[in-house]
């Protein structure tokens, strides 16, 4: 009898499998045919709206900047500051706009900080007709948005491509920025390192991070998750249109090829202020020996702390022991000593 449940089992879980696979091809096949008919609303714009009362039930509002004729920046900044809270600035990737990036985590830190949460350019509200493409470009665009924001000191936290941003807000503004948090930012890599980790991907980035196909956007996902894999059930019919509705494809394109090819030519500054690296163990795209390879170059008044299971979008994976290590340290409450 003992011998026969595990066949038992194994059937009723391929049956299970076959079944719902079945109702989900049939559901993508009626949606489908619904939206060929009826003008349904994307699944982009359906969750853009959904976040977008979510960020303003935390007390967070949108605001755009601009900064001149060329170029405007939108940010997402808490209603009612108040003084006795610090200055948190929130720097997102590249695989989507602020709202997207930073939902996991924007509600906790909402109740500790002052949140000034910028899209960077290209991204969500923020654009220019400026030909410039590099990171200290983004960098100066965050900075002086603050300043007309009227936000004089703060830290400045950015994961993955929003790292390299603020790394640079660091090197350009260190009497505004107080502190630093940077997550799974391969900033400081050498020529020679990069070729390395583009080898052992063994695709193009452009493709995985600018996605084309449905193919690369899952890709992109299941690479950057450990954990999870969140696209698993998710028919195509929804995610396509995060395809189609993609703008500024040429501009993130020209972003991503200037990051690869100028940033490793590009002067590394030993930062002035205390910094908070934080990294997955399991990070794909920039590896924890990037991280330690940092940490060296910054010196005493930085802090590597090391997330277990974990992959590259530790904002999702596992936003709160993220939040668990931001916060006592942008509150002065955790020292870097080098460790």
């Amino acid at each position: 009898m003992k011998k026969l449940i595990p066949k038992y089992f194994m059937f009723f879980y391929i049956l299970h499998h076959v079944i719902l696979s079945y109702v989900i091809s049939k559901f993508t096949y009626f949606v489908t045919l619904i939206r060929t008919f009826i003008p349904l609303p994307s699944f982009s714009l359906m969750a853009e709206t959904a976040l977008s009362l979510y960020f303003r039930s935390l007390g967070l509002s949108p605001y755009t900047v601009d900064l001149d004729d060329q170029t405007v920046m939108h940010f997402w900044v808490t209603n009612h500051r108040r003084f006795e809270k610090p200055n948190l600035i929130m720097v997102h990737g590249y695989g989507g706009n602020s709202m997207w990036q930073f939902f996991r985590q924007v509600g906790p830190l909402s109740r500790s900080f002052n949140l000034f949460i910028p899209d960077l350019l290209f991204f969500g509200k923020s654009y220019t007709t400026r030909p410039t493409r590099s990171e200290g470009f983004q960098a100066k665009c965050v900075g002086e948005g603050l300043r007309r924001l009227g936000v004089e000191r703060y830290t400045v936290y950015g994961i993955s491509y929003g790292g390299f941003v603020a790394y640079r807000m660091a090197e350009t503004y260190p009497e505004e920025v107080e502190r630093v948090v940077i997550v799974s930012s391969g900033i400081c890599v050498t020529d020679e390192e990069q070729k390395r980790h583009l080898e052992s991907i063994g695709r193009d980035p452009l493709k995985i991070l600018l996605p084309e196909t449905m193919e690369d956007m899952r890709y992109l996902v299941k690479s950057s998750m450990h954990k999870y894999d969140v696209l698993k059930w998710i028919p195509d019919f929804f995610l396509r249109s995060t395809l189609t509705d993609m703008e500024y494809r040429k501009e993130k394109l020209e972003l991503l090829k200037h990051l690869m090819e100028e940033h490793v030519k590009s002067h590394c500054p030993v930062l002035t202020q205390e910094t908070l690296l934080i990294w997955g163990n399991q990070d794909k795209f920039f590896p924890p020996h990037m991280a330690l390879k940092l940490q060296r170059h910054l010196g005493p008044k930085s802090k590597l702390e090391i997330i277990e299971d974990t992959g590259h979008a530790a904002n999702m994976e596992s936003p709160h022991e993220l939040n668990e290590l931001i916060k006592p340290f942008v509150l002065g409450q955790s020292k870097c000593n080098g460790k």
